[in-house]
């Protein structure tokens, strides 16, 4: 499928979707963007030093804690 055929069908099941219940579908749609969406490397290594200098790591001894091993 195309992209173009493939956003008309989301297109189309989203104008199915009855009026009282688009603010559920706007914020599914809006956390799964977010959820895909890659950071550029630069902002990862920043926000890594500022948990970093503010204490928000965890040990290496304790990264394997509750890790299944099978």
């Amino acid at each position: 499928m195309t992209t173009t055929v493939v956003r008309n069908r989301v297109i189309d099941e989203i104008n199915a979707v009855p009026d009282e219940y688009l603010p559920y579908v706007l914020q599914l749609v809006q956390t799964f963007r977010e959820s895909i969406a890659l950071k550029p490397a630069a902002a990862s290594i920043a926000q890594g030093w500022r948990e970093a200098q503010s204490g928000q790591v965890t040990p290496v001894e304790e990264l394997w804690n509750d890790i299944d091993s099978e």
